[in-house]
C-alpha cells in the first residue's frame, strides 16, 4: 500500500462503529434471511445473493478500512487480509501487494467507466432480450408471467434498437436476441465498453466493492449495496415480468411515458453512482504503490 498513516482506535471508538454497521447490515437483509428461512424465492431481491457471490455474514463482517489498527481487536486475528500484533489488528500489507493485478484491473475499469459519457437511451431491453423467443420453460422467472406474453414481448425487442454495452447483461441474452444488439461487448473489451448510465454497470459496483475486501470500508460496501438494490428495482420494474402481486408497478418501457420514467430514474441512479465510483478509484489508488 502506498504511504497510508496508521491511526490507533481503542475500542471505545471503534467497537460503536462496528456495531452502527452490524445494525445497518442486519437491516438491509432481513428480508433476505427471512424468505430463506421460509425458502421463499425472490425474483427481485434474490439477486443481490445469488448473482452476487458476497454473503450475509461477510456483509456484516465490519472492515474499517486502510490507514486504521484496531485496539484489542483479536476478532480479527486468522481473519483473511489482516494481521493481529499484540491484540492490535490492520490490514496486511502484504495483502495488497499479492492482489495489485486484480486491484489495477478494478481500477482500470472503474476509472474508464467514469471517463465515458453516461448513456441513457436503453431502456433496460437487456431483460427483454434474455426471454427472446424463449418458450414458458425456458424464461428465468418462469413463475411469474411476461406483462405482454412471448410474442407481445418479442415484438418489442424486434421493434427497438438495442445497445446493450454491459458484457455481463449480454452474455445472458438468447441466442437469436445477440446478433440484434449494436455492440457485442465481450470481456476484454469490457473497460473500453463500460459507461455510467448502465444500470447493471452501477449495481456492479458492488461486486468491485465486495471483491476490494477486506480493504473496502464497510460504509461504502453497504453503501454500493443500498444502490445495488434500488436499481435492482428499476431493472426488474422495467422488465417484460409482471410483479404487481410482489408491489412493483411496471414501467412499460415500449411507450414514450415508460422510457421517459426510466431514462429519468436511470439518471438519478448514475448521479449516486458516481460519487461511490471515485470513491472506489480512490481506494485502489491508496492500495497501488
Amino acid at each position: 500500500m502506498s504511504n497510508v498513516s496508521l491511526a490507533a482506535l481503542p475500542p471505545a471508538v471503534w467497537q460503536p462503529l462496528r456495531d452502527d454497521h452490524v445494525r445497518r447490515a442486519d437491516r438491509l437483509l432481513a428480508g433476505h434471511l427471512e424468505r430463506r428461512r421460509r425458502r421463499e424465492p425472490h425474483p427481485v431481491e434474490d439477486f443481490l445473493f445469488t448473482y452476487y457471490p458476497t454473503r450475509p455474514n461477510q456483509l456484516r463482517f465490519w472492515h474499517p478500512g486502510p490507514g486504521v489498527r484496531l485496539e484489542n481487536a483479536p476478532e480479527y486475528d486468522g481473519k483473511r487480509g489482516y494481521r493481529v500484533v499484540d491484540g492490535v489488528a490492520s490490514i496486511d500489507p502484504a495483502e495488497a501487494v499479492r492482489r495489485s493485478e486484480s486491484i489495477t484491473w478494478i481500477r482500470q475499469l472503474l476509472a474508464s467507466t467514469a471517463s465515458r459519457q453516461p448513456q441513457f437511451g436503453c431502456f433496460g431491453l437487456h431483460e427483454w432480450a434474455m426471454v427472446y423467443r424463449q418458450n414458458a420453460d425456458e424464461v428465468r422467472h418462469n413463475a411469474w408471467p411476461l406483462r405482454l406474453g412471448s410474442s407481445g414481448t418479442d415484438q418489442v425487442v424486434e421493434s427497438h434498437r438495442i445497445g446493450c454495452s454491459h458484457f455481463d447483461a449480454f452474455r445472458f441474452f438468447t441466442e437469436p436476441a445477440r446478433p440484434l444488439n449494436i455492440l457485442q461487448p465481450r470481456r476484454e473489451t469490457q473497460p473500453l465498453l463500460e459507461q455510467g448510465g448502465c444500470l447493471h454497470a452501477n449495481m456492479d459496483l458492488y461486486k468491485w466493492a465486495s471483491k476490494l475486501m477486506p480493504f473496502t470500508p464497510s460504509d461504502l460496501l453497504l453503501d454500493c449495496f443500498e444502490l445495488a438494490r434500488d436499481i435492482r428495482e428499476l431493472d426488474m420494474r422495467a422488465s417484460p415480468y409482471d410483479l404487481q402481486p410482489l408491489g412493483y408497478d411496471p414501467i412499460p418501457i415500449e411507450t414514450p411515458a415508460g422510457k421517459a420514467t426510466y431514462a429519468t430514474t436511470q439518471r438519478t441512479f448514475a448521479d449516486r453512482a458516481h460519487p461511490l465510483r471515485q470513491h472506489l478509484v480512490a481506494l485502489c489508488d491508496t492500495l497501488l504503490p
